[in-house]
């Protein structure tokens, strides 16, 4: 999930002469503008409230597909994902102290600001801020720590706002699979997927002690897993002291993040954020609105199927188990178990859609939200309205100051039709510096380069895990560092890449991942060592 962003699209006028069928006796001049909030909304579905102790993790399954035909300029929707947040409803003073960008502008977040003070979410989908374009989805960790003051995507990077890495300090992301590069535009697919599942899960792991501080830190790393045909496990974690250092200078957030509160994590949605627009109006009174083709996936059985397997967990679930073999207990082998998982009941509504703040009418003529058995979340399209199941309304119409309600192509200017959207350029290269947390320790190998799916080029070093740039900031003694280093190495040696973790998928099959994704280790750092991704361009 994304916070709001509008980008302003260049407003070109050219004047065109159409005559349609319905006007045969008059010629009518439109002037095109293209514009930008051409719709928002939420796809969502809710989710019971979990019992008190399942806040350690979530997980489900999201269809992966293309969403508009070609990559666009000014483009951001994200796909099926979800909000995770630190439980703090007893709290009645600012979580968000003075100076931060939360407090200072969202008033309307107050008086708490607990919805904007961290958040994990990301996700699939596609951002305003890609640099590199391509026709599927990508896949992004998202994190905010501190209030919305920057965001936290990748191992070095933040979240496509620049293609410059993030300072040493801001940094919260260690990489903890040795099989799978973890690019700061995203992860990609390999082919052209059309609604297949990938699993995803949040998992709170206890990888190192809590610490009394100052400012105290709790246990929780918030662990990525992933479950794609060609790559299964923990992919990365966010550092337990990632959610701390705000209550470094503000001492009532102490031990109120999410590296010591539970998770809350209520259901999911497809936010539609940034869509561009195209408007044909003359000196009527009638108004035409085209935005991009927005298709869904439909399957045999004429549904779209979104999300399913929606599952929360308690600390039974790995948390305790993990605990346990850190501290020299039996061997852990990674997997969900069954008595810390809780399958909530799903619901949704049809959701409200606007353009430029102009609610949409009508739109249930077209499709609804809908709750499929087997608790499934997915969109139900009304074929008796529709040619095309799976496309979004492309079209609108505004008579006066009446209502904005979708129409066919036939009922606007032809002109509007043929009139294309601005594709998506290739953006400025991700670059790491050669000084600081990136060369000191520094990477234990020469750079290697691969090519993405999405025409990228991709540069990476492997460190030793304890040696990445995003772990040199903390002032960790030897003995620390050397007994996270030492649990690393029992994951790399017994969680492998196509071992079970997440429990598979209630129907459907797994999408695969870009195989350019996926590395070897060279050989003599097979265990204890990460590939860290150096650039992108």
């Amino acid at each position: 999930m994304m916070r709001n962003r509008f980008y302003l699209l260049p407003v070109i006028f050219i004047i065109l002469y159409s005559c349609s069928e319905n006007r045969k006796d008059k010629v009518d001049t439109y002037v095109l503008s293209e514009l930008s909030r051409g719709l928002h909304g939420y796809i969502s579905y809710n989710s019971a409230k979990p019992p008190a102790d399942y806040g350690a993790g979530i997980s489900f399954y999201s269809a992966v597909w293309p969403l508009i035909e070609q990559p666009l300029a000014d483009f951001q929707i994200g796909l099926p994902s979800t909000w995770i947040i630190p439980e703090n409803s007893d709290v009645d003073f600012p979580l968000c102290p003075n100076g931060t960008h939360a407090r200072d502008n969202w008033p309307e977040r107050g008086p708490t600001w607990g919805s904007v003070f961290q958040t994990i979410e990301g996700g699939l989908g596609y951002w305003a801020g890609n640099k590199f374009r391509y026709g599927s989805p990508k896949f992004s960790m998202n994190a905010t720590s501190s209030c919305y003051d920057f965001e936290i995507a990748s191992p070095g990077w933040g979240f496509f706002r620049s293609s410059q890495p993030l300072d040493d300090d801001k940094m919260g992301i260690a990489q903890l699979s040795n099989r799978l590069l973890v690019p700061p535009d995203g992860l990609t697919f390999e082919g052209n997927p059309d609604g297949q599942f990938l699993g995803y899960a949040w998992m709170a792991l206890p990888l190192m002690d809590a610490t009394e501080g100052p400012p105290p830190t709790g246990d929780q790393s918030w662990t990525l897993f992933l479950n794609s045909m060609n790559f299964k496990g923990p992919v990365a974690y966010y550092i337990a002291e990632t959610w701390s250092k705000i209550s470094k200078d503000y001492k009532p957030d102490y031990g109120r993040g999410l590296d010591a509160r539970p998770g809350v994590m209520g259901g999911g949605a497809i936010e539609i954020n940034t869509v561009p627009k195209i408007m044909a109006g003359n000196t009527g009174d009638t108004v035409y609105y085209k935005i991009p083709q927005l298709q869904f996936p439909v399957d045999d059985q004429g549904k779209t199927v979104l999300v399913q397997d929606v599952k929360y967990y308690s600390k039974d679930a790995l948390y305790n188990t993990f605990k346990a073999w850190q501290n020299g207990g039996e061997s852990c082998e990674g997997k969900f178990q069954p008595e810390g998982t809780w399958e909530p009941e799903l619901t949704t509504s049809m959701p409200d859609f606007d353009q430029d703040g102009v609610k949409l009418e009508n739109m249930d003529r077209i499709f609804d939200t809908y709750i499929y058995p087997g608790n499934i979340f997915g969109m139900k399209w009304n074929n008796s309205q529709v040619t095309e199941p799976g496309n979004f309304p492309q079209y609108y119409m505004q008579v006066g100051n009446g209502i904005k309600e979708p129409v066919s192509a036939e009922d606007v200017p032809p002109e509007l039709v043929l009139k294309e959207f601005k594709l998506a350029e290739r953006g400025t290269p991700y670059i790491s510096p050669d000084a600081g947390s990136w060369s000191d320790p520094g990477p234990v190998s020469a750079p290697e380069t691969v090519t993405l799916a999405d025409g990228s080029t991709v540069t990476y070093c492997w460190y030793r895990f304890i040696d990445q740039p995003s772990l040199q900031q903390f002032n960790w003694s030897n003995e620390k560092k050397e007994s996270l280093q030492l649990l690393v190495e029992m994951i790399h040696a017994q969680w492998l890449k196509d071992s079970e973790y997440m429990a598979p998928p209630g129907t459907g099959t797994l999408v695969s991942l870009d195989p350019a994704l996926l590395v070897q280790p060279p050989e003599g750092y097979e265990i204890g060592y990460v590939p860290i991704v150096i650039g992108q361009k």
